[in-house]
């Protein structure tokens, strides 16, 4: 009799709610990493060159600096980051300006198992966001928690979280402000979690929710670090897909 070895599959699809009856799965998501700049006195020609490489993103102009951009880009295959990407960071527009390494962010869109269209929230929501010309002011700040956090049971942890869920989609049902969370784990330069961009058509809401985010009990105990903050303001966005 011959034994035989069942391997066991390790499960990393994203999951989301129950659809007409089946499991959504995918195993699909987006990637975005914002790389900021300093010494910029031409940003048109960023813009032009970033419009006729057909990259999605955006290129803020930096609030909190006068010669400072701001470049998010968006892509399924982080691949496009090092080659398509690359390609252009390496011309002499980009290449005579200074980076700086402590504002960039990467990370992934992700499910919680309770998404009720998982393709929308992992592919379309952070792109529609992200490049709605109707909001052209954005907040974008990396996070990590306190490792008490993730000693919590379960039930624990969904009611805070709830609690700050609530807070955001207060200010989103009112207009006021739209996000796109990420995941960064592993990925994340300073060891964060999670990464936060907030959109909106003014910046004093941007601000007033950050404000009231801190009231929360996940911030309040559950936060071990949060930003840098980068603040722009759209100077250019590709066309939505």
């Amino acid at each position: 009799m011959h034994e035989t070895t069942v391997k066991e599959v390790l499960d990393i699809l994203e999951k989301g709610a129950p659809k007409d009856g089946k499991s959504q799965l995918s195993d699909r998501r987006l990637y975005c990493q914002l790389l900021v700049f300093t010494g910029c006195r031409d940003s048109r020609t960023l813009a032009g060159q970033f419009s006729s490489s057909g990259l999605e993103g955006v290129i803020y102009a930096d609030v909190n600096d006068p010669q400072g951009v701001g470049v998010l880009l968006i892509a399924e295959n982080p691949a496009d980051f090092v080659t398509r990407a690359r390609e252009i960071f390496l011309k002499e527009s980009f290449a005579n300006l200074k980076f700086r390494p402590e504002f960039t962010l990467l990370g992934r869109t992700y499910s919680s198992g309770f998404e009720q269209d998982l393709e929308d929230w992992l592919l379309k929501r952070p792109r529609r966001y992200a490049c709605n010309p109707e909001t052209p002011w954005a907040i974008w700040y990396p996070l990590r928690r306190k490792p008490e956090f993730e000693l919590l049971s379960k039930e624990e942890q969904r009611k805070i979280l709830m609690e700050h869920s609530t807070i955001g989609r207060q200010f989103g049902e009112a207009g006021y402000a739209s996000d796109i969370r990420l995941a960064c784990h592993g990925i994340d330069q300073h060891d964060n979690e999670f990464v936060i961009g907030l959109m909106g058509k003014e910046l004093y809401p941007l601000s007033r929710l950050v404000q009231e985010m801190r009231k929360s009990q996940q911030t309040a105990k559950y936060i071990q670090s949060l930003g840098p903050f980068f603040v722009g303001h759209v100077i250019w966005q590709s066309p939505l897909r």
